[in-house]
Protein backbone atom coordinates (compact mmCIF):
# COMPACT_ATOMS: atom_id res chain seq x y z
CA UNK A 1 0.00 0.00 0.00
CA UNK A 2 1.34 3.40 -0.98
CA UNK A 3 0.91 6.23 1.49
CA UNK A 4 0.03 9.55 -0.12
CA UNK A 5 0.57 12.55 2.14
CA UNK A 6 -2.30 14.97 2.53
CA UNK A 7 -0.99 18.22 1.11
CA UNK A 8 -4.33 19.92 0.58
CA UNK A 9 -3.81 22.23 3.54
CA UNK A 10 -0.35 23.23 2.38
CA UNK A 11 -1.58 23.76 -1.19
CA UNK A 12 -4.45 25.95 -0.05
CA UNK A 13 -2.14 27.97 2.22
CA UNK A 14 0.34 28.47 -0.60
CA UNK A 15 -2.48 29.47 -2.95
CA UNK A 16 -3.69 32.10 -0.49
CA UNK A 17 -0.14 33.43 -0.15
CA UNK A 18 0.26 33.69 -3.93
CA UNK A 19 -3.10 35.45 -4.28
CA UNK A 20 -2.15 37.91 -1.54
CA UNK A 21 1.22 38.62 -3.16
CA UNK A 22 -0.39 39.07 -6.57
CA UNK A 23 -3.02 41.41 -5.13
CA UNK A 24 -0.31 43.39 -3.32
CA UNK A 25 1.78 43.67 -6.49
CA UNK A 26 -1.23 44.83 -8.52
CA UNK A 27 -2.01 47.47 -5.89
CA UNK A 28 1.58 48.76 -5.83
CA UNK A 29 1.73 49.02 -9.62
CA UNK A 30 -1.71 50.63 -9.84
CA UNK A 31 -0.88 53.06 -7.04
CA UNK A 32 2.38 54.13 -8.69
CA UNK A 33 0.69 54.56 -12.07
CA UNK A 34 -2.08 56.67 -10.52
CA UNK A 35 0.51 58.79 -8.67
CA UNK A 36 2.27 59.64 -11.92
CA UNK A 37 -0.86 60.22 -14.02
CA UNK A 38 -2.70 62.38 -11.45
CA UNK A 39 0.45 64.36 -10.65
CA UNK A 40 1.08 65.09 -14.32
CA UNK A 41 -2.50 65.92 -15.34
CA UNK A 42 -3.69 67.79 -12.22
CA UNK A 43 -0.91 68.74 -9.81
CA UNK A 44 1.85 69.77 -12.21
CA UNK A 45 -0.28 72.42 -13.98
CA UNK A 46 -1.49 73.65 -10.58
CA UNK A 47 2.10 73.92 -9.34
CA UNK A 48 3.13 75.89 -12.42
CA UNK A 49 0.24 78.36 -12.01
CA UNK A 50 0.86 78.86 -8.28
CA UNK A 51 4.61 79.09 -8.83
CA UNK A 52 4.24 81.81 -11.48
CA UNK A 53 1.92 83.78 -9.19
CA UNK A 54 4.44 83.53 -6.35
CA UNK A 55 7.28 84.67 -8.60
CA UNK A 56 5.32 87.91 -9.03
CA UNK A 57 4.04 88.31 -5.46
CA UNK A 58 6.94 87.05 -3.36
CA UNK A 59 9.38 89.89 -4.16
CA UNK A 60 6.76 92.30 -2.79
CA UNK A 61 5.26 90.40 0.15
CA UNK A 62 7.69 87.59 0.96
CA UNK A 63 11.23 88.27 -0.35
CA UNK A 64 13.45 85.24 -0.58
CA UNK A 65 13.62 81.84 -2.26
CA UNK A 66 10.51 80.42 -3.91
CA UNK A 67 11.02 76.95 -2.48
CA UNK A 68 11.74 75.55 0.95
CA UNK A 69 13.34 72.17 1.38
CA UNK A 70 13.86 70.01 4.45
CA UNK A 71 15.31 66.59 5.14
CA UNK A 72 12.44 64.20 5.93
CA UNK A 73 12.36 60.54 6.89
CA UNK A 74 11.13 58.36 4.03
CA UNK A 75 10.52 54.72 3.29
CA UNK A 76 12.68 52.35 5.36
CA UNK A 77 13.68 55.38 7.48
CA UNK A 78 15.90 56.78 4.74
CA UNK A 79 16.40 60.56 4.51
CA UNK A 80 15.33 62.59 1.49
CA UNK A 81 14.82 66.24 0.60
CA UNK A 82 11.13 67.21 0.62
CA UNK A 83 10.13 70.37 -1.26
CA UNK A 84 7.44 72.96 -0.52
CA UNK A 85 6.61 76.51 -1.48
CA UNK A 86 8.12 78.74 1.21
CA UNK A 87 5.46 80.14 3.55
CA UNK A 88 7.54 81.76 6.30
CA UNK A 89 9.93 84.66 6.50
CA UNK A 90 13.51 83.50 6.54
CA UNK A 91 15.06 83.08 9.97
CA UNK A 92 17.79 85.50 10.94
CA UNK A 93 21.31 84.23 10.20
CA UNK A 94 22.66 82.06 12.99
CA UNK A 95 19.25 81.31 14.52
CA UNK A 96 18.59 78.01 12.72
CA UNK A 97 18.25 75.20 15.22
CA UNK A 98 16.37 72.01 15.91
CA UNK A 99 13.26 73.05 17.81
CA UNK A 100 11.81 70.90 20.63
CA UNK A 101 9.17 68.33 19.66
CA UNK A 102 6.37 70.19 21.47
CA UNK A 103 7.49 73.69 20.50
CA UNK A 104 4.61 75.81 19.14
CA UNK A 105 4.62 76.79 15.48
CA UNK A 106 6.35 80.12 14.86
CA UNK A 107 3.18 81.73 13.55
CA UNK A 108 4.73 85.19 13.65
CA UNK A 109 7.00 84.16 10.77
CA UNK A 110 4.16 82.98 8.52
CA UNK A 111 3.41 85.57 5.85
CA UNK A 112 -0.08 86.43 4.60
CA UNK A 113 0.62 84.64 1.34
CA UNK A 114 2.10 81.76 3.33
CA UNK A 115 -1.03 81.52 5.45
CA UNK A 116 -3.14 81.19 2.30
CA UNK A 117 -0.79 78.55 0.89
CA UNK A 118 -1.02 76.53 4.11
CA UNK A 119 -4.80 76.75 4.40
CA UNK A 120 -5.24 75.75 0.77
CA UNK A 121 -2.39 73.22 1.03
CA UNK A 122 -0.92 74.65 -2.15
CA UNK A 123 2.42 74.82 -0.33
CA UNK A 124 2.63 71.02 -0.73
CA UNK A 125 2.44 71.09 -4.54
CA UNK A 126 6.23 70.96 -5.13
CA UNK A 127 6.25 67.54 -3.48
CA UNK A 128 5.12 66.11 -6.80
CA UNK A 129 8.86 66.34 -7.57
CA UNK A 130 9.34 63.80 -4.77
CA UNK A 131 6.54 61.70 -6.27
CA UNK A 132 8.28 61.66 -9.66
CA UNK A 133 11.54 60.64 -7.99
CA UNK A 134 9.83 57.75 -6.22
CA UNK A 135 10.44 59.18 -2.75
CA UNK A 136 6.77 59.90 -2.04
CA UNK A 137 3.28 58.86 -3.06
CA UNK A 138 0.12 60.94 -3.29
CA UNK A 139 -1.36 59.02 -0.35
CA UNK A 140 0.57 57.64 2.61
CA UNK A 141 1.94 58.59 6.04
CA UNK A 142 3.21 62.18 6.06
CA UNK A 143 7.02 62.33 6.34
CA UNK A 144 8.37 64.10 9.42
CA UNK A 145 11.49 66.21 9.82
CA UNK A 146 14.37 63.71 9.97
CA UNK A 147 15.76 64.73 13.37
CA UNK A 148 12.29 64.80 14.97
CA UNK A 149 11.49 61.43 13.39
CA UNK A 150 14.49 59.84 15.12
CA UNK A 151 13.15 61.12 18.44
CA UNK A 152 9.67 59.81 17.67
CA UNK A 153 11.14 56.37 16.95
CA UNK A 154 12.43 56.25 20.51
CA UNK A 155 9.21 57.58 22.03
CA UNK A 156 6.45 55.87 19.98
CA UNK A 157 6.52 52.04 19.64
CA UNK A 158 4.92 51.78 16.16
CA UNK A 159 6.50 54.89 14.69
CA UNK A 160 9.32 53.04 12.91
CA UNK A 161 6.83 50.60 11.33
CA UNK A 162 4.94 53.43 9.58
CA UNK A 163 7.99 53.85 7.34
CA UNK A 164 7.40 50.47 5.66
CA UNK A 165 5.65 52.31 2.80
CA UNK A 166 6.33 55.46 0.80
CA UNK A 167 5.30 58.62 2.65
CA UNK A 168 2.47 60.63 1.12
CA UNK A 169 1.52 64.20 0.33
CA UNK A 170 -1.71 63.48 2.23
CA UNK A 171 -2.80 60.58 4.38
CA UNK A 172 -5.41 59.08 6.65
CA UNK A 173 -3.81 60.76 9.67
CA UNK A 174 -4.29 64.20 8.12
CA UNK A 175 -7.96 63.46 7.47
CA UNK A 176 -8.64 62.06 10.95
CA UNK A 177 -6.22 64.06 13.13
CA UNK A 178 -5.21 67.05 11.03
CA UNK A 179 -1.83 68.75 11.07
CA UNK A 180 -1.42 69.02 14.84
CA UNK A 181 2.19 68.88 15.97
CA UNK A 182 3.96 67.54 19.03
CA UNK A 183 4.51 64.15 20.62
CA UNK A 184 0.93 63.35 21.64
CA UNK A 185 -0.47 64.41 18.27
CA UNK A 186 2.14 62.25 16.57
CA UNK A 187 1.02 59.26 18.65
CA UNK A 188 -2.51 59.71 17.30
CA UNK A 189 -1.28 60.22 13.75
CA UNK A 190 0.93 57.13 14.00
CA UNK A 191 -2.08 55.03 15.03
CA UNK A 192 -4.00 56.33 12.00
CA UNK A 193 -1.01 55.69 9.73
CA UNK A 194 -0.78 52.09 10.93
CA UNK A 195 -4.52 51.65 10.27
CA UNK A 196 -3.87 52.89 6.74
CA UNK A 197 -0.97 50.49 6.16
CA UNK A 198 -3.03 47.52 7.37
CA UNK A 199 -6.02 48.47 5.20
CA UNK A 200 -4.29 50.07 2.20
CA UNK A 201 -6.05 49.67 -1.13
CA UNK A 202 -7.27 51.69 -4.08
CA UNK A 203 -10.67 52.24 -2.47
CA UNK A 204 -9.13 53.73 0.69
CA UNK A 205 -6.67 55.82 -1.34
CA UNK A 206 -9.53 57.18 -3.45
CA UNK A 207 -11.50 58.11 -0.32
CA UNK A 208 -8.49 59.87 1.23
CA UNK A 209 -7.85 61.75 -2.02
CA UNK A 210 -11.48 62.89 -2.17
CA UNK A 211 -11.38 64.06 1.46
CA UNK A 212 -8.14 65.91 0.71
CA UNK A 213 -9.73 67.67 -2.27
CA UNK A 214 -12.64 68.71 -0.03
CA UNK A 215 -10.16 70.06 2.54
CA UNK A 216 -8.46 72.10 -0.20
CA UNK A 217 -11.78 73.51 -1.41
CA UNK A 218 -12.87 74.34 2.16
CA UNK A 219 -9.42 75.80 3.01
CA UNK A 220 -9.03 73.37 5.91
CA UNK A 221 -5.30 72.90 5.55
CA UNK A 222 -2.66 73.44 8.19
Amino acid sequence: MTLVPDVSGFTESRSRTLRARTSDAVFRISKRAFDLVFSTIVLLPAMVVVGLALLILNPIFNPGPLFFRQIRMGRNCRPFWAYKFRTMRQAAPGTARCRPLNAPLEVDRITKIGGFLRRSRFDELPQILNVYRGEMSLIGPRPDYFIHAHRYIRAIPEYRARHAVRPGISGLAQIEVGYAQGLEATRLKTAADMDYIRSAGLRLDTWILWQTIRAVIDMRGE
